[in-house]
C-alpha cells in the first residue's frame, strides 16, 4: 500500500523563479540566501527520504483556467505536465513527469469521498508549481525532474471559494486516497502559496510577518484551529492574495496528526512574506 511519508509547505511567486533562473551566485547572495538556503536543506532532506511521488496542491493563476470556467478543485491525471507560458515565454524546463494511474486512483477515491474535482487529462502548470519545485526536485546537472507529480489545483481566485475547513477536509480525503492505493509508493504532499501579500488597492505591498509566523506555528501545532478562520479573516491578516495559504492547510490535512515540522523558515522581503516548512511523518 502507498504511504504518506512527508510534507512540504512553500510560498510561490514569480520573484522566486527570476532569482532561481539567475543562477547560484544570485541565489546565494546576501539578499536571497535567507530564502534559498533553507530550500537547500529541504532538497537534501527530500533526497534522503527518496519519495516515489509528489502530490502538489497549488492554485492556477489563470494560465490553465479562466474566469469563464474556473473549477473549485482540478486534478491532473496525465503522464506529463507542460510548463505554462505566463506571458514571457515558458521557462526552460522539460515537462514535469506525472503518474496517470495514481492520479486516476485519487480521482475515483475523491469522488467516492464526496469531492468532485475537475479531471484534467491535459494540464499546463504555472508558477504555482514551478516556483518552489525546481529548488527541491530538479537535477540541474541532468536537466531532468526526479520525482513524478500529481497536481491538484484549488480555486482561490473566483468566488465562491472553498473554505479553509473544506480544504482541510480535502487534504484528509487525499490522504485516504493515497493510503488506499495498492502499489507500494512513498508520497510527499506539497502545498504551495502565500504567505502574506497584497497586490492591489491601498494596502498594496503590505507584509505581515507576525501573522505569517503565527500561521506556520498553528499549522505545525494546532492545524484544525485554522479551519475556524474565514477568507475575510485571512485577507485582513495577510492580504488579499494570502488566501493561497489554504493550500498549505490542505497539505497539512493529508499528513495526519502525528506529523512534525522539521525545517521552518521565514523571510519577509519587499512585497512578499516567503515561508517554507517541511514535515516528517512517522512510519
Amino acid at each position: 500500500m502507498a504511504r504518506v511519508i512527508g510534507g512540504i509547505g512553500a510560498s510561490h511567486a514569480p520573484s522566486m523563479e527570476h532569482v532561481y533562473d539567475a543562477g547560484d551566485d544570485v541565489r546565494r547572495n546576501d539578499e536571497w540566501e535567507p530564502l534559498f538556503g533553507p530550500f537547500s536543506e529541504v532538497s537534501s532532506w527530500l533526497a534522503e527520504l527518496r519519495p516515489d511521488r509528489l502530490v502538489v496542491i497549488y492554485n492556477d493563476h489563470m494560465d490553465e483556467f479562466f474566469l469563464n470556467a474556473y473549477p473549485t478543485f482540478a486534478l491532473g491525471v496525465a503522464d506529463s505536465y507542460p510548463v505554462a507560458d505566463e506571458g514571457f515565454g515558458a521557462r526552460p524546463f522539460p515537462p514535469l513527469p506525472g503518474d496517470a494511474a495514481l492520479g486516476w486512483h485519487i480521482a475515483r477515491s475523491l469522488v467516492a469521498d464526496e469531492f468532485d474535482p475537475t479531471i484534467c487529462q491535459e494540464l499546463e502548470v504555472d508558477h504555482g508549481v514551478l516556483s518552489p519545485l525546481p529548488m527541491v526536485d530538479f537535477a540541474e546537472g541532468e536537466g531532468a525532474w526526479r520525482i513524478p507529480i500529481v497536481p491538484l489545483a484549488v480555486n482561490v481566485i473566483l468566488h465562491p471559494l472553498p473554505t479553509p475547513r473544506r480544504c482541510w477536509k480535502l487534504g484528509q480525503a487525499v490522504r485516504r486516497a493515497i493510503l488506499s492505493y495498492p502499489e507500494d509508493l512513498g508520497v510527499v504532499v506539497v502545498g504551495t502559496g502565500g504567505l502574506s501579500h497584497q497586490l492591489t488597492g491601498p494596502r498594496f505591498g503590505a507584509v505581515t510577518p507576525e501573522w505569517d509566523q503565527e500561521f506556520m506555528r498553528l499549522l505545525a501545532e494546532d492545524p484544525e484551529r485554522l479551519c475556524d478562520y474565514t477568507h475575510e479573516d485571512l485577507i485582513k491578516l495577510g492580504g488579499t492574495e494570502s488566501v493561497e495559504v489554504v493550500n498549505w492547510l490542505a497539505m497539512r490535512g493529508a499528513l495526519g496528526p502525528e506529523a512534525t515540522a522539521k525545517v521552518t523558515a521565514y523571510y519577509p522581503h519587499k512585497i512578499m512574506g516567503y515561508g517554507l516548512q517541511s514535515y516528517a511523518v512517522a512510519a
